[in-house]
Formats: C-alpha cells, sequence, structure tokens
C-alpha cells in the first residue's frame, strides 16, 4: 500500500495553488471534467510522491468550516520563514509557532495545515514566542 493523495474542495484554483506555493508545493497536473463539471490540480513537493488534490466544482457551491477536515501536516526546513513568507501573503498564522516546532495556519477554503519544523525546533524567538492564537485551527 503507499498513500497518493488527499483531496479538499475549493472554491478558488488560482487562490489555493497561490497559498500551496508559498509552502513549496507545486503542480504535478490538472484534469478536467466538461461532464463532472470540474476540475482537479494535483500538487506535491518536489520529489515527493504524496499529493494534495484540490477538486474545484464549477457550479458555485458554499464550502464551510473547511467541510469538517481536520488538517494537513508539512514538515518545512524552517518555520519562522515559512511563517513569515505566508504572512507576507496576508494569512494569519492562526497558532503561531512560539517553541520553533509547530503552527497552524489556514488555505483561502479554511482548510488547516499544520506546519513542523523539520528536525529539532528552532531556538525560541520574537515575534513568535508572543504571538498569540488567533481564531480556530
Amino acid at each position: 500500500m503507499k498513500y497518493l493523495h488527499t483531496m479538499i474542495r475549493v472554491s478558488s484554483i488560482d487562490d489555493t495553488v497561490a497559498f500551496f506555493d508559498v509552502i513549496g508545493l507545486k503542480e504535478v497536473r490538472r484534469y478536467s471534467s466538461e461532464k463532472g463539471r470540474f476540475t482537479n490540480v494535483f500538487l506535491a513537493v518536489p520529489g515527493e510522491t504524496a499529493q494534495v488534490e484540490l477538486t474545484f466544482n464549477w457550479d458555485p457551491e458554499a464550502y464551510t468550516g473547511g467541510r469538517n477536515f481536520g488538517h494537513l501536516a508539512y514538515a518545512v526546513d524552517n518555520i519562522y520563514e515559512t511563517c513569515a513568507a505566508l504572512q507576507k501573503h496576508g494569512v494569519t498564522i492562526n497558532r503561531p509557532p512560539r517553541e520553533g516546532k509547530m503552527a497552524f495556519v489556514k488555505t483561502p477554503d479554511g482548510i488547516s495545515v499544520e506546519l513542523l519544523q523539520d528536525g529539532d525546533a528552532l531556538p525560541v524567538a520574537e515575534p513568535w514566542a508572543s504571538a498569540p492564537n488567533i481564531g480556530t485551527w
């Protein structure tokens, strides 16, 4: 058995691809179905096989609360730099990496994404050490 992908429904392919691009995922392939009225975009970290499948349904549909989806998790090379890059792109850091190890953010559709420092935690540093939680994750 091998893990293939996790699917999340999105309201904007462009916004969601841009979100995941900031943390290092790149588009692997794209498929559209005229009959099914949807587009799938598959993203992965370069060199990795695990993928995120974005499903965009062409007929408008409201997605609330992340459709009770738990979260996606990714190891990052530098959690502080990743969080700063996401903030620069207007993303709220819902659970800051106060201890240099873990943070939570959300996609444009409210899907929680856990970011974990690859390897040992980074030294505790500001502004993250005193940053409050914002919203939910």
